[in-house]
């Protein structure tokens, strides 16, 4: 069930069985020489779509921009400061808390996000009112970082998964939208790692955007693989935190 083509009256009548719901958050941000600028929010929404396709679930409308400053070197990049980020997510929350809505699992798709959103739930703990009989309760849960899609990354691609312009990410993004597969020799093969500082440090230390990933192996196939297995799993997850008090 998708907010942004609900009405108000449905709205009012979800809530009636359930206050939970499940918030895509993702970036706008490169991905390498043949990953898609929307990929991190691309897979969230997708997986998110295929839990509503299972479950009677309220999905929100992604938050398409998260804090992506370290990208910004590369064209196409648009950033939050982590401090916008954290009013974004509050912002939010509180909006749709006012509506009797109590579980906010938050569906992450990238990792410079993980701080943010994690601070704004703390703020969000912080000014609740120690009498509130349905206080809102958030779970981040960044879909890359499940056991099950791990473990097939692992599989599939050992070591050239990498950290940045992953494999796993560019192939669910590539099965979500076929029309967009890229096809792009890597050199070398697999990208090198390290840590990364300011945008400029990026993009000196890692010229064409990935970060230990050979992402030349991303196929339309193995993306089904991971939105599969995603689904199931992020679903299970979502039903235990249902019943978090």
């Amino acid at each position: 069930m998708q907010l942004a083509l609900s009405t108000w009256q449905e709205v009012e009548t979800y809530l009636e069985h359930s206050t939970g719901i499940v918030i895509p958050i993702g970036s706008t941000e490169q991905h390498g020489p043949n990953g898609l600028i929307g990929t991190d929010t691309i897979c969230p929404t997708k997986i998110a779509a295929g839990m509503a396709d299972i479950e009677n679930i309220m999905i929100a409308p992604a938050i398409s921009y998260g804090m992506s400053q370290h990208h910004m070197a590369f064209p196409g990049t648009v950033t939050l400061k982590p401090s916008t980020l954290i009013r974004v997510v509050c912002d939010v929350v509180t909006s749709l808390h006012q509506h009797g809505f109590t579980r906010f699992y938050f569906l992450n798709g990238h990792g410079g996000n993980i701080a943010p959103v994690t601070s704004a739930f703390s703020e969000i703990y912080a000014g609740l009112n120690t009498a509130e009989t349905n206080p809102p309760r958030c779970r981040l849960a960044n879909w890359w970082r499940d056991h099950s899609i791990a473990a097939l990354a692992a599989e599939l691609y050992g070591d050239a998964e990498g950290y940045h312009a992953t494999v796993s990410e560019v192939a669910l993004s590539y099965y979500t939208h076929p029309e967009a597969v890229k096809q792009v020799t890597m050199t070398p093969a697999v990208a090198p790692t390290g840590e990364i500082y300011d945008a400029s440090h990026f993009r000196h230390s890692f010229p064409d955007g990935r970060i230990g990933s050979n992402p030349a192996l991303a196929s339309i196939e193995d993306g089904e693989r991971f939105y599969q297995l995603a689904v199931n799993s992020l679903l299970e997850d979502y039903k235990q935190f249902l019943t978090v008090k």
